[in-house]
């Protein structure tokens, strides 16, 4: 939206003036996605500005259902449009132009041949598109497929070696039993193979797929075994294939088979024997391509009259590639590449690069893949070649072209380049757009191609990409997080060569903070084994806010802890105190008390000797918070006087207020009802001031319960409405829903039947849709005050 000196054009008056964009003649749900991106960028709000803007006309539009909706390629529902269009300065006939577009996509979209069922608005993590060029497996489709259509579900354990094509099987499979599964698919790739060592844990896979089934960071149970029974809950009486590729270990699977009526594909390089001997997993192996296939699989590639034109040539290269999908394709691509050679000279120098590559194959009968490597390396140019080899020291998932960039000490235009030309060569694969990902074999081999050019060199790229991860995690962190309780790490120097990536507003930084989740988390580590220990603790506080957001405590616990174990090694720096009151804070979230005390008192010594009152007072709130939640009311109140008196003697407001409510609500647990009203009055005003609506809403509500306890219904009543309003503002459901049940037990404490059961109603509603597991207590609590039970 245009800005100017703190000022903004409401959407409302600039769509009187130019008119809200009408939909173009779109025919596919992608598309209608896309208008209404171009919308939201036509109207330049953010995802918050627009959820505000809904409500103050009268619609809700919770953000984060907003941000999810716009990040698929599945039609939204239209009450999100008409909601949306609203925000946006959109008129009632906006609306209805808008509407009546999304019924023309799902017309048209119903009337196409062949079209796929529309993905339950749920599943976001889909199987990965298919690949074009398949050959053979019929016999292992037919039989997969059998086994997953069985009644009650069950799990196929694909094995095989590397490079033997098993992810491109699953996703085929995926693809060809989608009907059996009407309630979509989920995917996630547990990297138990990855070069880096650092497989995906069980309890980030649990939490990868809840985000997936759009389980609100707030209400993800702090335990992995409450996490993973959550998954298993949501799962239940529906029909869902969930597809687990790459695993390492029948431990890292066992808490992610669906069970109920789901089923589950499972692709590894082990046995997994453990999954079969229990009956959890059906094993399914593939071995190495047939010669039919193999001659099947590069004629998809390079065609029938390309193959017949030199048979002899066609049967030397099947034999070099023996049978392995993954040689097959890095050979076609470099023939489909180069349409003018002659598939004899491609054989030929096959047969003079023999070499193998038994190290990274683990004794499989997958000879010559190093001949083939090598034969497809040889042929890049030396830029291309000198990347490929650095691309070695970088363990991520993937890389992004600004990232690639700063790892060579390159432009972005000239590694995009580089980076298209080992795509080619099918020595990197652009799995999303902007996003090159290598398979491990390769990376492999680039390590050991690597191991000839100057230590110096490589220690220089490590630098360079982990500063690129810094410098960027670090301006997103100052986005995400402008006034962080946790002190912020000091702002990295900009390096020689590196290419920060640039975040132009809060949207930006999110999603790129998303995108970059699990590459981050690897970089954390890496730097902390390469001896870059300043680097691992300030890119473990420059996610730490984002990940605290998104609920993943899990994560800052295991990053801080890198960082702090980084400090203690001999001649390491001392560790800041934010790593240790960041670690307190997830820990104290995740109910593991004894950690997080241990830490905030780690902290609040290290704030003392350096003199940081106002780190010292967020600690002492922090103290006072946990103390309260275990029941240790006496300790809670000396603590967060602490708190308060730190703020006053700085005259930070915002600090004050939350404080104030936080002695206020102890007052009311005393039943001093008298002192906690005036201290949650004081924190009000103050936080009108501050504008911490979050805050605010949260002292309302304390507000609605002094009230309610002191007999004063009616303004009970209205400071829970109040708290009610701001949480839909903010599009805080749960809180919503929590308040919501607040209000109904003032009502049936007075008596109001009606009031009670229609805000029970709409807690219900809310939890349903959050689907969180307190629904079925809101249920039947509706049912008990006389309203409808609907089944759950």
């Amino acid at each position: 939206m245009p800005r100017r000196r703190g000022l903004c054009v409401c959407p409302r008056l600039l769509a009187v003036a130019t008119g809200v964009p009408a939909p173009s003649a779109v025919r596919t749900a992608a598309g209608f996605v896309d208008e209404l991106r171009r919308l939201k960028a036509w109207a330049g709000l953010s995802y918050r500005d627009l959820s505000r803007l809904a409500r103050a006309r009268g619609r809700v539009l919770a953000y984060s259902t907003l941000a999810t909706a716009l990040s698929r390629d599945s039609l939204p529902q239209p009450d999100l449009v008409a909601a949306f269009v609203t925000a946006c300065g959109g008129t009632d006939a906006d609306v209805v132009r808008w509407l009546g577009a999304r019924g023309a996509v799902a017309v048209a979209v119903a009337a196409a041949p062949d079209a796929p069922p529309e993905p339950p608005p749920w599943g976001s993590r889909l199987v990965p598109p298919d690949r074009r060029h398949f050959a053979g497996r019929a016999a292992e489709l037919t039989l997969a497929r059998r086994l997953l259509g069985a009644p009650g579900g069950g799990a196929v354990l694909v094995i095989g070696p590397a490079g033997v094509g098993k992810t491109t099987f699953a996703i085929r499979l995926g693809h060809a039993v989608a009907e059996l599964f009407a309630d979509g698919q989920l995917y996630v790739d547990l990297r138990g193979f990855a070069p880096s060592g650092s497989a995906v844990r069980p309890a980030e896979a649990v939490r990868t797929l809840l985000d997936a089934l759009d389980v609100p960071a707030d209400r993800v149970p702090s335990t992995p075994e409450a996490q993973a029974a959550l998954y298993r809950r949501l799962l239940e009486r529906r029909r869902v294939l969930v597809v687990l590729d790459n695993a390492r270990d029948a431990a890292q699977i066992a808490p992610l088979l669906p069970g109920g009526g789901c089923a589950a594909v499972v692709t590894s390089r082990d046995q997994l024997a453990g999954l079969v001997v229990t009956g959890a997993a059906d094993p399914l192996r593939l071995d190495l391509l047939t010669a039919a296939e193999a001659h099947e699989l590069l004629a998809l590639r390079l065609g029938e009259a390309r193959m017949r034109a030199e048979p002899e040539a066609v049967e030397r290269i099947v034999a070099a590639c023996a049978g392995l999908p993954l040689a097959l394709a890095i050979v076609a691509a470099r023939a489909v590449s180069n349409p003018g050679f002659a598939l004899r000279a491609l054989a030929d120098e096959l047969r003079t690069t023999q070499g193998g590559l038994e190290a990274f194959t683990g004794g499989d009968p997958a000879a010559d893949m190093r001949a083939v490597f090598s034969w497809s390396y040889r042929l890049l140019d030396p830029a291309a070649a000198h990347l490929f080899r650095l691309l070695s020291v970088h363990n991520g998932p993937d890389i992004t072209v600004p990232a690639a960039a700063s790892l060579a000490g390159l432009a972005p235009a000239a590694t995009g380049r580089l980076l298209a030309a080992l795509s080619r060569a099918h020595l990197l694969v652009e799995h999303a757009p902007g996003r090159f990902a290598m398979h491990d074999l390769l990376h492999g081999y680039a390590a050991e191609l690597a191991a000839a050019d100057p230590e110096s060199e490589r220690r220089a790229a490590t630098r360079r990409i982990l500063d690129h991860y810094l410098l960027t995690a670090h301006a997103a962190d100052r986005l995400v997080d402008p006034e962080p309780v946790v002190p912020p790490c000091p702002p990295p120097l900009s390096a020689t060569g590196v290419t920060p990536q640039a975040l132009a507003d809060l949207d930006a930084a999110t999603s790129w903070l998303a995108a970059e989740r699990e590459v981050l988390l690897v970089a954390c580590n890496a730097a902390a084994r390469a001896g870059f220990d300043d680097r691992a603790w300030q890119l473990a506080r420059a996610i730490a806010s984002y990940l605290d957001t998104i609920g993943h405590w899990h994560d800052v616990v295991a990053t801080q802890q890198v960082a702090l174990a980084g400090a203690a090694r001999p001649g390491g720096r001392a560790a800041p105190a934010g790593a240790s009151q960041a670690l307190a804070r997830a820990a104290a979230r995740l109910r593991q008390d004894d950690l997080a005390h241990e830490h905030y008192e780690r902290a609040l010594e290290r704030y003392a000797e350096v003199g940081d009152h106002l780190a010292q007072a967020h600690v002492h709130r922090g103290l006072g918070g946990l103390c309260q939640r275990q029941g240790r009311d006496d300790q809670a109140s000396e603590y967060n006087q602490r708190a308060l008196t730190l703020y006053e003697k700085l005259e930070h407001r915002n600090g004050q207020a939350i404080a104030l409510n936080n002695a206020g609500w102890l007052h009311a647990r005393r039943g001093e009802y008298g002192l906690a009203l005036a201290d949650c009055q004081r924190a009000v005003a103050l936080l009108q001031q501050t504008g911490d609506r979050h805050a605010e809403a949260a002292t309302w509500d304390s507000l609605g319960f002094i009230h309610h306890n002191l007999g004063q219904g009616e303004r009970a009543a209205a400071c829970y409405q109040h708290a009610i309003d701001l949480y839909q503002e903010l599009g805080d459901r749960y809180n919503e829903a929590d308040t919501l049940r607040n209000l109904a037990e003032l009502h049936e404490s007075t008596g109001d039947g009606d009031a009670a059961v229609g805000a029970l109603g709409e807690a219900l509603r809310i939890l349903e849709e959050l689907r969180h597991p307190e629904a079925d207590e809101a249920r039947e609590r509706l049912w008990r005050a006389g309203g409808t039970m609907p089944a759950p």
